[in-house]
């Protein structure tokens, strides 16, 4: 049992990580900068409304309380993530120099050199992974080398309007799973509340109801195909099951998918007959 004065634990992130992005745009905040380099595939970065690819050798630095988008777009996404202390008596100019850049120069490329050091490091990592001391190590060789070892990238900077050809792109490709309103701010480089509240304004649905929409649209296109079963095509919307899809379905269409199905076999029917005839 601890009193008032006991310090209290904060969980902070290891000085050096090795992660596999998710396959979704996502988007967050954290108040800690970042470096982060590209080891394997290729990863999509927004920061501060500036976006690149990020590959092997490449990286990008994401300032302390700078809202960041990303997600892997080719194959598995792994990349090393320096997660830089807090400010400090002791490191202030290093910390300093990274949160003042510009979003144009937040993106770096890594001569082969530094490339071939930090992948022995890694390597190094992936035997020990709980090793924090190793950890801590890496951080420190590759931050001391950074500024001797990159060179600027060119980025583009993202269009911040509200771009609902690229969300349709993204709904139409995860159909099939569940999709969060975090995933589809992520798609179009947007905090999760600015999105809601733009997506709202501008469609006068939610989010939640325009993917529902659009797993309906799907279903009927797919049940009018006569190839699948009902539990088929609950599936293939990205509903949990076909009791799920049905109450869905008949909620927003005013019939049953089974109901549907009949009707359409009906048409298909009688079209079949009056063309062969």
């Amino acid at each position: 049992m601890s009193d008032s004065n006991t310090p209290i634990n904060i969980l902070l992130p290891k000085p050096a990580e090795l992660v596999t992005l998710p396959s979704y745009m996502d988007c967050h905040a954290h108040q800690y900068t970042q470096i982060v380099i590209g080891l394997k595939g290729q990863a999509e970065f927004e920061v501060d409304g500036c976006g690149n690819l990020v590959g092997p050798g490449q990286g990008c630095v994401v300032s302390s309380g700078v809202g960041h988008a990303f997600g892997g777009v080719v194959g598995q996404s792994d990349i090393l993530v320096l997660n830089m202390p807090q400010p400090s008596q002791t490191e202030p100019l290093v910390l300093q120099k990274l949160n003042e850049l510009s979003p144009s120069q937040v993106y770096f490329q890594l001569d082969a050199k530094i490339q071939r050091l930090i992948q022995l490091l890694v390597n190094e990592m992936q035997s020990s992974p709980d090793d924090l001391l190793l950890s801590r190590a890496c951080n420190d060789t590759v931050v001391a080398l950074l500024q001797r070892h990159i060179s600027a990238m060119q980025v583009s900077r993202k269009d911040s309007r509200f771009d609902l050809d690229e969300i349709d792109r993204y709904i139409d490709q995860h159909l099939t799973k569940k999709i969060s309103v975090a995933q589809l701010a992520g798609s179009v480089f947007l905090g999760e509340s600015q999105f809601h509240s733009l997506f709202k304004d501008q469609l006068g649905v939610t989010p939640h109801q325009y993917v529902l929409n659009k797993r309906i649209d799907k279903a009927k296109e797919l049940i009018e195909q006569q190839s699948l079963t009902l539990g088929q095509v609950a599936e293939l919307t990205g509903f949990s099951g076909q009791s799920t899809f049905a109450h869905a379905f008949t909620r927003l269409q005013g019939v049953s998918p089974s109901q549907y199905k009949e009707k359409n076999w009906l048409k298909y029917r009688v079209y079949m007959l009056i063309n062969i005839t």
